[in-house]
């Protein structure tokens, strides 16, 4: 892709876009608002290929790409906000824990896996926004649509909970 390659670039998009427009989809209910990150996420991953240093500085084009995916539906968020309504709250969760959940408590064994099973919903939610997605709090504030002060208080609680479950 780096090279202007439109078939790596195709066989990275056909790839990866069932699966980061789950992981939107999680976070923003508007199925407008997910089209338009995906076409600028999308957008910007062409335009950047050249400067992705990979795996020699221990990333991953996955993770690239979400981090890109995640500030794009931020500004989202923002953009609406100062045009018109707050933006769609978070989807509302499920009885059955998602698949990416699942996926995260599978990889993440013994000790810490349990005390991530334990937490509840709502602090592992500001934890993977925070932790595993890179998201500052002001970020997170937008992606769950809650107040920046709860976000803190949230993360306070998981990061105490954790920290009991592993004592």
């Amino acid at each position: 892709m780096a090279r202007g390659d439109r078939a790596a670039f195709e066989e990275l998009y056909r790839r990866t876009s069932p699966w980061l427009a789950v992981r939107l989809t999680r976070r923003c209910a508007d199925q407008q608002i997910v089209a338009e990150v995906m076409q600028e996420t999308y957008l910007a991953v062409w335009r950047a290929a050249g400067s992705f240093a990979g795996s020699g500085v221990g990333g991953s084009a996955v993770g690239w790409l979400w981090t890109i995916a995640a500030r794009r539906l931020v500004d989202a968020f923002r953009r609406r906000a100062h045009h018109a309504e707050p933006p769609p709250a978070a989807a509302a969760h499920t009885v059955a824990p998602a698949a990416e959940e699942e996926a995260l408590v599978g990889t993440v064994g013994g000790d810490v896996g349990d005390a991530l099973r334990r937490l509840a919903p709502e602090l592992r939610d500001v934890l993977q926004a925070m932790v595993l997605d890179g998201l500052s709090v002001r970020e997170t504030s937008v992606v769950l649509g809650l107040p920046e002060g709860t976000v803190k208080t949230r993360a306070r609680r998981a990061r105490i909970a954790m920290r009991e479950a592993m004592a």
